[in-house]
């Protein structure tokens, strides 16, 4: 084989934006190396500019007419496209909110930055993967990054303990679904291509077999884990409170990202014909996240255990998308994502600042603190409202159109429980809005009467700046300015062939099994 046949098989020009990031990270690497502790004051720069050209291969990419690289082990459509630029970004403003937390914390930012820059190429790579083993080491890269980045600051018990938490439930999950996918390794006869398991399997005629039940039930934990979705959800609120706070911020984006395109592309490729079943669990899990996440955050009295929980309802609403399984639910899906990722990373900048400012994160420490940070106040509210739903906000307009989506699906129970749930969450909200807002100045908290100069131009606060007021612009605009985001979803959905061929099998699967409950 000549090296022109080599170099169409590899079609490595797929996987450019994922180059980019590992010279970037190569790059932070290198110049930290040489110039050292100097090199902190810009080297996150360079890693954000990095990213930020990633993103923009990813934009040239877009209506690829030849997706697939490494001989099918990687797919770059449409729908990939949108989640690694969903977790490129989250990782670029992760780095604008993290430079003078980091610095703060007397550990290295160069580190720090290459650790979550691996993060983020694990994270990518996953959001393509269609390939066993390519889907594993995605996974482990992701994975273990991110248990790094939870311990980065080791001289914090919380920290210490919360990647610890973190790193036992995270090998024990990864076992688990490794088990399942050595499963379907096996029952394809030794296929490691989605496709070419799915077509074995087909062949063989076990679609229903035990087998490739336990199969799907233990990759559905792997997942569920991975999204933090109850009852998966053990390690979310310790990692929350005790990591910190820029690492939970990307894992609430990045990490939640990574895992539902793991899901779109895994249970629609390989379960065509247990469509049905993985929808039944998935509604379980659904139900079970809404519930335990809305009614759990109303007890809590920090910020970041309220939003540990939050995140786990946030997993609940985006997984009707998912089980509703038209063309609608996938697009509500990417678009709920999109919006969750500057409205949910604007109340972690919000955070960030206060705790730098009072070294605290207590709800109750928040009060009056208009009197003496409007921009913060202003910030935190619109950030709070929209994560609740409140229109015009892009939260609103991302429920809707999943709420919209599972109705015409016939989810008419599952939209109704995420409707009342969301009221719920509404709740826990405004509290810490009215709190903040509407106490008296002799109603003010301890901590806020205290409260610090605001000084923008202290080093490392420049950054945080602008990662605020980007994402308080988006989170504010994306809701109104809605239509060219869900015309941008709408078009990955309809142009990525595994969505489409999901649509045709799990109709064909339906019409099979009509038939053979009419003839018993």
């Amino acid at each position: 084989m000549d090296f022109a046949n080599i170099a169409s098989q590899l079609n490595a020009g797929t996987i450019l934006p994922e180059g980019i990031v590992i010279l970037t990270l190569l790059g932070v690497l290198i110049v930290d190396l040489i110039l050292g502790r100097t090199s902190a004051r810009w080297i996150g720069y360079l890693a954000i500019a990095g990213l930020l050209a990633s993103i923009l291969a990813l934009c040239l990419q877009w209506d690829s007419t030849n997706p697939l690289a490494f001989t099918g082990g990687f797919n770059g459509d449409d729908l990939s496209i949108i989640f690694r630029g969903i977790i490129a970004l989250s990782a670029a403003v992760t780095i604008l909110m993290s430079i003078r937390y980091v610095e703060q914390s007397g550990t290295a930012l160069a580190e720090f930055i290459a650790i979550l820059l691996t993060a983020t190429l694990g994270g990518m790579f996953l959001s393509g993967a269609s390939e066993l083993v390519m889907i594993f080491i995605s996974l482990e890269t992701l994975s273990i990054s991110s248990y790094l980045l939870t311990g980065y600051t080791k001289r914090d018990p919380r920290s210490n303990e919360a990647a610890l938490k973190y790193l036992l439930i995270g090998a024990s999950s990864t076992a688990v679904f490794l088990y399942g996918v050595s499963l379907l390794y096996g029952l394809s006869g030794g296929q490691t291509e989605l496709s070419a398991i799915a077509s074995a399997i087909s062949t063989a005629n076990i679609g229903q077999s035990l087998g490739l039940v336990i199969a799907l039930v233990f990759v559905i934990a792997g997942i569920g884990f991975k999204i933090s979705a109850a009852p998966f959800h053990q390690w979310t609120p310790d990692v929350y409170e005790g990591a910190p706070t820029p690492v939970i911020a990307f894992l609430s984006v990045g990490s939640k990202a990574a895992g539902f395109a793991l899901a779109i592309r895994l249970l629609t490729t390989i379960f065509p014909i247990l469509t049905e079943e993985w929808h039944f669990v998935f509604t379980a899990l659904a139900v079970l996240s809404m519930i335990l996440g809305n009614v759990v955050a109303l007890a809590q009295t920090s910020m970041k255990r309220m939003l540990a929980y939050s995140s786990i309802a946030q997993a609940g609403f985006v997984m009707i998308g998912l089980i509703a399984g038209t063309d609608a639910g996938y697009s509500s899906m990417l678009f709920y994502l999109l919006v969750y990722l500057f409205m949910n990373l604007c109340g972690f900048t919000c955070i960030i600042l206060f705790s730098l400012r009072t070294g605290t994160d207590q709800i109750a420490e928040y009060s009056g603190l208009y009197q003496k940070d409007p921009l913060l106040t202003l910030a935190l509210s619109i950030s709070l409202l929209s994560l609740g739903g409140i229109p015009p906000l892009a939260g609103f307009f991302g429920k809707i159109y999943l709420f919209w989506a599972g109705w015409q699906a016939g989810l008419y129970w599952l939209v109704l429980l995420g409707l009342i749930t969301s009221v719920i969450s509404i709740y826990y909200y405004i509290r810490v809005v009215k709190m903040m807002v509407v106490k008296e100045p002799q109603e003010m908290s301890d901590v806020v009467k205290n409260y610090p100069e605001i000084r923008w131009n202290l080093p490392g606060f420049r950054p945080l700046q602008v990662g605020l007021i980007v994402t308080l612009i988006a989170t504010s605009l994306a809701g109104i300015l809605s239509n060219p985001l869900f015309s941008l979803v709408n078009h990955s959905v309809a142009n990525t062939p595994i969505l489409q061929a999901e649509k045709i099998a799990s109709s064909q699967a339906k019409i099979i099994s009509t038939v053979i409950s009419e003839e018993l």
